[in-house]
């Protein structure tokens, strides 16, 4: 009853004062959080420890869905040409960075937590993605937006939701839970070469077969009735497909978003796909500020059982304002972005939802 009462107030409130949240020099998703914690902290009577293991199935497909949500409104709004020019940034961002995040990050935790290097990876690859769902504020507005900083982080947290697997997998195969074999070749093959690679292919081609039923349907009854099935049907049909194929479901809905209703990202769509799309967009926008609360006040709620230490509080800080602008400096160079744009980008490195169902998929 308190839950429902919580989330009821709280959905309400922001609705009624959202002209004046809109006016803070902060995001929605920090109120959630102030929120969550306050009222974790003055429950009566007090929450019961929570129990990770016991919930981290519900709290990973909880997490997941919220990620699906977002990357599939994400590759809505992006509309890139299919050039190596275009995605140069969000991919050396995704891949040569986020690299370097987890290097410099597991020799942080290695050296201020006591954990052996193998744990001291999987923390750092848990941490490595960029969040989508979190990143609301600082996202591309629309498939007009060019504005190369918000395109960058923007695409930047829909690509390495899904390249963070391939770190997972292998920490978790240092640790002796996962299969790497002989010299890593069944994690090369299959956790990286195949999941990134099927799950691209994948997202495009069930971007392009739904979009083209969609066009064929729209030339003969031009409405877009029914634009919320569309969205949690495309979702489901290339989560259920990518799970079938063992490939990337966040690169594959992701793909199948930006590539939806248009043969390829930068092409312009027909007239009568234009309402069907900004339907899906505000459907999607909707759907993203649910699970943004939910989460967000989750987090919150956790906050009030973390074990605070001077070690964790510095590891905290050294992710914040080390690891992410060090990691963005020395993975992107110097002439792909203007140096005002690239020191930005080194700033909004949110990390939140993304971070939580990796956590929860290792539990």
């Amino acid at each position: 009853i308190a839950t429902l009462l919580l989330i009821g107030t709280v959905l309400l409130a922001m609705s009624l004062a959202q002209t004046l949240v809109a006016r803070l020099p902060l995001s929605p998703a920090l109120l959630y959080l102030a929120v969550g914690w306050a009222a974790a902290s003055l429950a009566s009577p007090p929450l019961p420890a929570p129990d990770l293991m016991a919930h981290a199935t519900l709290l990973r497909v909880l997490a997941e869905i919220a990620v699906l949500l977002s990357l599939f409104a994400i590759g809505l709004k992006i509309r890139v040409a299919a050039t190596w020019a275009a995605w140069r940034v969000p991919v050396l961002l995704a891949t040569s960075s986020m690299l370097w995040a987890v290097a410099l990050a597991t020799l942080l935790a290695a050296w201020l937590l006591p954990l052996d290097w193998p744990m001291a990876l999987l923390l750092a690859a848990i941490l490595a993605p960029t969040d989508p769902v979190l990143a609301s504020d600082v996202q591309t507005h629309s498939e007009h937006d060019r504005d190369a900083l918000r395109l960058s982080l923007t695409v930047e947290g829909a690509l390495n939701d899904g390249t963070a697997f391939p770190l997972v997998m292998l920490a978790l195969g240092l640790l002796g839970v996962h299969e790497l074999g002989a010299n890593g070749l069944r994690w090369l093959q299959l956790d990286l070469l195949w999941s990134v690679g099927a799950g691209v292919a994948l997202g495009v081609a069930c971007g392009r077969a739904i979009g083209w039923a969609l066009l064929r349907r729209l030339r003969v009854q031009p409405d877009s009735q029914g634009d919320e099935l569309v969205y949690l049907g495309a979702i489901a049909l290339v989560y259920g497909l990518s799970l079938a194929l063992h490939a990337s479901a966040f690169l594959a809905v992701f793909a199948c978003g930006a590539t939806l209703l248009r043969q390829h990202p930068a092409t312009r769509a027909e007239p009568v796909a234009v309402d069907l799309g900004q339907h899906l967009q505000a459907f999607g926008a909707r759907c993203e500020r649910l699970a943004e609360v939910l989460m967000v006040l989750l987090v919150g709620a956790a906050l009030t059982r973390v074990t605070w230490s001077a070690e964790v509080l510095a590891f905290a800080l050294g992710v914040v304002l080390l690891v992410r602008p060090a990691s963005v400096l020395l993975g992107l160079p110097p002439s792909a972005l203007p140096t005002t744009q690239r020191r930005l980008v080194a700033w909004f490195g949110i990390r939140g939802v993304g971070s939580l169902f990796y956590l929860a998929f290792v539990l």
